[in-house]
């Protein structure tokens, strides 16, 4: 950290009575990261690398918002070929706010959290009509457009605009508990992780330090299994020198989850395609096109086929289970070929290699063909 120039501590956050490391040992935190980032920073395909900065390139704010949006609670390898394939679609904000947001939805289709692509979709429609293509480049002026957080606001702006922002997301919010030890049990602890964020993130360069911690927590600040030995901030780490990296952060005990069960229906015409209902915007998979079936509930009705697209010979394919954040999904799931008798709801008919659902649906209709295939 340059002479003079003083750490970002927010001003929100309630000040700590101490810290592990003293005060004046922490400006060498930043020093030591970003030589460690010039060495060891990750290819990805919306970065700026540190070698590319020093030859005054710089990044396009569209590419970092949209790869902040779609790595929200998905890794970076699913997120690679899908932002690459987004990118080549639609390459500016102006392109993706003139889309048909069923285009988006389809091609978020896979990256869960469907919500966010409603979202993505209107904030790019913000951006273009309000602001003539450009991203504000404060974080009061991101947080102001639709689906941008407190967390994907302060990346923007220091990744794509060196503003002085404490950036915080799951990796550095480990890296920040080791590194100070931080004892109290997570979700309570994120304001002090903040403020110790806040306290050795650098003025200068700020966008580099975020993607150097998020990169370390990747790297070798892991979950299970630190590289605590090759870490460049061993040297500073209160959990490393308590030999107890793996005991922070600090997490109580995960509620189990509940389940929830229903029935989805599979329904081919003559030509092998499949009916398909876009659900309700609002709601899980809010937008998206899936297979028609029951409402999803711990204790479901018992007459399943009401809710059956037509009357048809319906043949059990057996059962899946999908996962989401706050609930397990068991599905029962049945399959049925129409015939010149058959009435069936409104709908729309794709072949199936061509419908780009959510994964829970491609479950489903894998069982379906897969047992349609087998007789």
């Amino acid at each position: 950290m340059a002479d003079g120039v003083k750490p970002i501590i927010p001003k929100t956050m309630p000040a700590r009575k101490t810290l592990p490391n003293p005060p004046e040992k922490l400006l060498s935190v930043a020093p030591a990261l970003l030589a460690w980032y010039g060495r060891a920073a990750r290819d990805l395909p919306w970065r700026v690398g540190p070698a590319a900065r020093r030859k005054g390139a710089r990044p396009d704010p569209y590419a970092v918002w949209l790869s902040e949006i779609m790595l929200q609670q998905t890794t970076v390898a699913t997120v690679r070929p899908r932002f690459e394939a987004f990118l080549e679609r639609w390459p500016t904000v102006e392109a993706l706010a003139a889309a048909p947001v069923e285009d988006v939805l389809a091609e978020w289709a896979g990256l869960g959290y469907y919500a966010r692509a409603r979202n993505l979709h209107k904030c790019a429609r913000a951006v273009a009509l309000e602001h003539g293509g450009v991203f504000p480049q404060t974080e009061e002026g991101l947080r102001a457009l639709p689906g941008i957080g407190a967390y994907t606001a302060a990346a923007v702006a220091a990744i794509a605009f060196d503003a002085p922002a404490v950036v915080v997301d799951g990796n550095v919010e480990r890296v920040v508990a080791r590194l100070f030890a931080i004892g109290e049990p997570l979700p309570k602890a994120r304001p002090e992780i903040r403020k110790a964020a806040g306290s050795i993130t650098p003025r200068e360069r700020p966008g580099d330090f975020a993607q150097a911690m998020m990169d370390l927590g990747a790297a070798v600040c892991t979950p299970r299994a630190p590289k605590c030995l090759i870490c460049p901030l061993a040297g500073f780490c209160a959990a490393f020198k308590q030999r107890a990296a793996e005991a922070f952060p600090v997490k109580k005990a995960k509620a189990e989850k509940p389940t929830r069960r229903g029935a989805i229906f599979a329904f081919f015409n003559s030509k092998g395609e499949v009916l398909l209902e876009r659900r309700e915007d609002k709601g899980l998979l809010g937008g998206m096109l899936g297979l028609p079936g029951t409402a999803w509930a711990e204790h479901p009705g018992a007459d399943v086929f009401v809710s059956a697209p037509a009357q048809a010979k319906w043949i059990e394919a057996g059962a899946i289970r999908h996962t989401f954040t706050h609930f397990h999904l068991d599905l029962d799931v049945y399959f049925a070929d129409e015939n010149r008798r058959t009435e069936c709801v409104m709908g729309e008919w794709l072949e199936p290699e061509a419908a780009r659902l959510p994964t829970v649906m491609k479950k489903a209709l894998g069982r379906a063909l897969a047992a349609r295939k087998s007789g």
